[in-house]
């Protein structure tokens, strides 16, 4: 069933945020990298990629696709700008393996699919699939809850709860 994940009009200071990927949720601080374990670069949750599909989380524009494609930053309509981390040590790749379907500016919509990835390459050539996804304007959030499911489907199940 699909859930109503973008805010609500009764109180715009209510956010959620989607699964990116389909996969199991991991929390932040068991994240094999002390950059965001440790949350050097935000708060967020991580999600064990069950396929190679990243969708948009939420309604935004593209703030960024990273040269090496690993990674996507979206600004959501509502402000909150998210950072997609595709698996570990993913940047030496150097985009082998991966395939970006958006660009810098692009406006997108929650579910829209953003990059695909091979998860042999990964697997083969990287430290992990593990995907972290950041809010980098942490500071600007009054809280960030994370969902408390094991398995979410990317577009459809709620991960993070912000009240800005």
């Amino acid at each position: 069933m699909f859930k109503k994940l973008f805010g609500n009009k009764k109180n715009t200071n209510e956010i959620t945020i989607a699964a990116p990927v389909d996969g199991e949720l991991v929390p932040l601080e068991e994240v094999p990298d002390p950059v965001f374990s440790e949350k050097m670069m935000g708060d967020g949750i991580a999600i064990k990629p069950a396929n190679g599909n990243v969708v948009a989380p939420v309604n935004g524009k593209i703030l960024q696709v990273f040269p090496t494609l690993h990674a996507v930053g979206i600004q959501a309509d509502n402000g909150v700008e998210i950072l997609i981390h595709i698996g570990l040590e993913t940047v030496n790749l150097k985009g082998e393996g991966f395939t970006a379907h958006v660009q810098e500016g692009d406006t997108v919509k929650q579910g829209d699919k953003l990059i695909t990835f091979e998860e042999a390459v990964i697997q083969e050539k990287a430290k992990s699939t593990i995907t972290p996804i950041i809010i980098t304007n942490t500071t600007d959030m009054k809280e960030i809850r994370k969902a408390k499911n094991n398995t979410v489907a990317a577009g459809q199940d709620e991960i993070l709860f912000i009240k800005k």
